[in-house]
């Protein structure tokens, strides 16, 4: 199948390798033609404007988006919406607000343009991982993108299937997933986002309380000195709290036990204070969430050896670089 892909970052331009290993068509384009010679050099169909890029695809068109939330993403979906045709098909796999979506959905319907909106989650490991896609839209459209969305899933892999799951059906197995209309892709991703900032938030105080338990503050017969690196490392193995997360948070304690990498300085994306705001307008409590993202807040301000912990992470599964330790 024929994708177009604008934005060939960190994750564009792998999902484009790993949907070329399949034999997919890929045609690229980015602000950087460096990026787009790389691609073309590997295989793909490189263009130099927009105008080129959407007369090259074929009809019905696919172009998938892969920049930056917020006005890049607008100015991208619209521009593209300018130069395309009735039964085209853009998707959004960025970070966009799931409201944006509500709204672009409806313009492009008025020119019937379909609209997809994909929550991506794999970071810079997707290219061999696969990647976990929870998707909104029309169903007709998220049934042409079907071929696509099961190269860059993951698939079942070696994970052990959930007691009952043969009876239910569907593609949650296979790692990406149609969970409603316009916008409900990025909604779903936005909560992930939000489980996640506390999930990485709990490791790093945890860790934090490991490397202090030697504290000159106790008394000398309660101190402990601990090895994290190796104690991350056992929890890995076989313990209920292992996880994706807590493997990187491992390799990066082995690489460097004190982590004097990183200042403790932690940006949120945006999709942490978007679940904090959903679970306002639902009347949901979130205090593990909300805590989690107040704790970004404060980590430009003081830093600790969790907050050294969560930039870790955050740079190990996404290539994220946070202000270098030398400034």
């Amino acid at each position: 199948m024929q994708l177009g892909m604008v934005g060939l970052g960190r994750m564009g331009a792998n999902m484009v390798r790993r949907l070329m290993r399949a034999g997919h068509q890929c045609v690229v384009f980015d602000l950087s033609a460096d990026n787009v010679g790389q691609l073309a050099s590997e295989g793909a169909t490189g263009t130099t404007s927009l105008d080129e890029f959407v007369h090259t695809l074929t009809g019905p068109r696919a172009a998938w988006v892969m920049v930056p939330a917020g006005n890049p993403t607008e100015q991208t979906v619209m521009a593209l919406a300018q130069r395309m045709e009735a039964g085209d098909i853009i998707i959004d796999g960025g970070n966009s607000y799931y409201k944006d979506d509500v709204r672009r959905a409806k313009t492009l319907k008025e020119r019937s343009i379909l609209y997809v909106d994909v929550g991506t989650s794999g970071g810079i490991w997707g290219v061999e991982r696969g990647y976990c896609m929870m998707i909104g839209g029309e169903e007709q459209a998220v049934r042409h993108l079907t071929p696509i969305f099961k190269t860059l899933a993951p698939g079942h892999g070696e994970i052990s299937r959930t007691p009952g799951r043969d009876k239910l059906g569907g593609t949650a197995e296979d790692g990406y997933l149609h969970c409603g209309g316009p916008g409900a892709g990025h909604f779903v991703k936005m909560v992930h986002n939000g489980i996640e900032y506390g999930l990485m938030q709990a490791y790093a105080e945890g860790f934090d309380i490991l490397r202090n338990a030697d504290s000159k503050e106790l008394p000398e017969g309660h101190r402990y000195d601990f090895n994290v690196a190796d104690i991350a490392e056992v929890w890995r193995r076989g313990s209920v709290v292992g996880s994706w997360l807590l493997d990187l948070t491992a390799m990066a304690l082995a690489e460097n036990p004190t982590l004097s990498d990183y200042t403790g300085f932690v940006q949120d994306s945006g999709e942490g204070r978007w679940t904090i705001m959903a679970a306002i307008e639902e009347a949901v409590p979130a205090d593990a969430l909300s805590a989690s993202l107040y704790a970004r807040f404060r980590s430009r301000q003081e830093h600790t050896f969790a907050e050294r912990v969560l930039s870790a992470m955050r740079q190990k599964f996404g290539g994220h670089v946070e202000r270098s330790s030398g400034g």
